[in-house]
């Protein structure tokens, strides 16, 4: 007896090793089988393999390391799969009770796939990102979900926004790729040394399937800053008169009559450097309040697009006479209609200061409070509960109404003000940020005529 019942565990076993034999292990974790029975045994055998296959299932399913998350390079990936995968194979499990992991259905005959611990139609084995089944002997796997390799790479390797090819690695081997702090725009860091054009407005570079405008002055803009763009003088008139508006609003009143002109880069650049009187720290000027003589070349007539390219513009030179302690204001040509709003409220603000006998201010006190007017100026436009200080006819853009895009253009220009690192534009208007939210404005500008600094 005792003889006999060695002889049947002995061939118990035998039965679990060759079904196991059957299930045979391929380069990238995948098991196949076929789901016959063709085992004719006496009642008591199969008795007794029967105690053996559930002594089998009492026995936890182990997973291989192979399966664990990949964090390195996608071909790493693959690497380890063919290997390191050294699997354990399933227990064996009789026809009826194998249950496919896709499709919830028994497998009763044909082939089957064996693969964390579950089986499979082959059918049923499919990328969790196109849907379609995975044939080929390696795969890509992410916690419990399979993929095919080049589906795994399309959702994990990042691709450059202006070239729209996969971002190489560096000389570490790592994905390395710039990433624009507001708008979020991943590229290549080639292409900030390889000429690519960069909108002079919203930072944004140009991608392979978007042509930007060239302005006259070397400037490039984008279709969507373009929009809103103000070219010439006349067409900035209502912006500068609501902005005036605006600050007779809070009691700010500007009683002089400051001439305000639209001019290319160069003709601001030279204003820029024969005024002597100004603090002038951004890398690119975009405006100045201007407090001696001088001529200048303003925009008369805006240009017109040509193609790619803005053509056509009339410029005038003109004589800006001194009637009082600021002799005008400049702005570039060619901004959104929120950026140049943006610049004028700035400006106004230094008029504002001039006019009012705010003399001598250190750099930090006067760029940061107007940057703090030109900041409040943003919000008054493009936040629905606070009320604008344009009249109806200015408020709207070219098409009515302003959209979406110059919404979003008008929280970028606030985030730059926010956000810059300079001390006097950045770090002065922080601190006359937090001055103004503690304080209010009127008792902060009192503050600063009589101390000459943001009270604490």
């Amino acid at each position: 007896m005792d003889s006999q019942k060695g002889d049947v565990e002995r061939e118990a076993k035998n039965g679990l090793s060759g079904r196991n034999d059957n299930l045979c292990s391929s380069a990238g974790g995948l098991r196949r089988g076929v789901g016959t029975d063709n085992h004719k045994k006496s009642d008591k055998q199969k008795e007794e393999l029967d105690e053996a296959i559930e002594i089998s299932f009492a026995e936890p399913l182990r997973k291989s390391d192979a399966y664990k998350w990949q964090s390195g390079d996608d071909n790493d990936l693959a690497k380890s799969h063919q290997n390191d995968f050294h699997p354990s194979n399933p227990p064996y499990v009789p026809k009826g009770n194998r249950v496919c992991g896709g499709c919830n259905r028994d497998i009763n005959y044909g082939n089957y796939l064996g693969c964390m611990g579950k089986y499979f139609h082959p059918e049923c084995f499919r990328c969790h990102a196109c849907s379609y089944p995975i044939t080929e002997k390696e795969f890509s796997l992410s916690g419990k979900d399979t993929y095919h390799k080049t589906c795994f790479k399309e959702l994990t390797h990042p691709k450059c926004e202006v070239c729209f090819q996969y971002i190489p690695l560096n000389g570490d081997g790592l994905i390395e790729y710039r990433l624009h702090p507001f708008w979020s725009q991943k590229y290549c860091p080639a292409h900030e040394l390889d000429n690519t054009a960069r909108c002079c407005s919203c930072e944004r570079l140009e991608p392979m399937n978007v042509r930007y405008i060239l302005l006259e002055d070397g400037r490039s803009l984008c279709l969507e800053c373009l929009e809103s763009a103000i070219m010439d003088t006349g067409e900035c008139q209502p912006l500068y008169h609501s902005i005036r508006d605006y600050y007779e609003g809070m009691n700010m009143r500007i009683d002089q009559q400051i001439p305000m002109l639209l001019v290319e880069r160069q003709a601001l650049n030279d204003a820029t450097t024969r005024d002597k009187n100004g603090f002038h720290r951004l890398p690119e000027t975009r405006g100045i309040c201007l407090y001696e003589e001088q001529t200048v070349a303003s925009i008369l007539r805006r240009p017109s697009v040509s193609g790619h390219r803005l053509v056509g513009m009339r410029t005038q030179y003109q004589k800006l006479t001194r009637r009082c302690e600021v002799t005008a204001i400049l702005v570039l040509y060619g901004l959104p209609r929120l950026l140049t709003g943006a610049i004028l409220a700035h400006h106004l603000m230094n008029a504002w200061l001039r006019l009012k006998g705010y003399r001598n201010l250190n750099p930090e006190v006067e760029a940061g409070i107007c940057q703090v007017l030109s900041y409040m100026w943003l919000e008054s436009e493009i936040m629905p509960n606070i009320p604008s200080s344009s009249s109806s006819s200015t408020t709207t853009s070219k098409k009515g109404g302003k959209s979406r895009n110059e919404n979003k253009l008008g929280e970028f220009f606030m985030h730059q003000i926010a956000h810059d690192a300079s001390p006097a534009y950045g770090g002065g208007f922080r601190a006359a940020n937090a001055a103004v939210n503690t304080y209010g404005l009127r008792r902060t500008l009192d503050h600063i005529r009589l101390t000459g600094n943001f009270p604490l």
